[in-house]
């Protein structure tokens, strides 16, 4: 399952945004991540095509089974990594900045080493 960071955060945002309102539709990434239109449209089309979330005839989005796994393993690097630099004296944003730019590149060794000493 090798994606894009962008396909990462699209998905991740999908599931924050469901488990936060219940439904998801396009205008509501655009809305909560500040991006075009355009490029949330072409984005989904993407992730559709690939077989990560799946859109009903009222454009609502929901994720598959793989989009589903995707994004909650995604949301928790971000969770973990943001508590680890906040606990570390880095201030909440600039955690949650840094937590969405190491997510995508750490080993599945390294951030279950971290998850291990972290919650000990």
């Amino acid at each position: 399952m090798n994606l894009y960071e962008s396909s990462e955060d699209y998905l991740e945002t999908i599931l924050v945004l469901s488990e936060k309102n219940g439904s998801v539709r396009s205008i509501d990434i655009v809305n909560d991540r500040k991006f075009s239109k355009p490029s949330v449209s072409i984005a989904m089309k993407k992730l559709r095509e690939n077989g990560y979330i799946n859109v009903d005839d009222k454009g609502y989005i929901t994720l598959t089974k793989t989009g589903l796994e995707i994004a909650k393993k995604t949301y928790e690097r971000h969770v973990v990594l943001t508590n680890l630099f906040v606990s570390l004296g880095v201030d909440e944003e600039t955690a949650r900045k840094d937590a969405c730019r190491v997510e995508h590149d750490l080993s599945d060794e390294t951030f279950e080493a971290i998850k291990k000493k972290f919650n000990n």
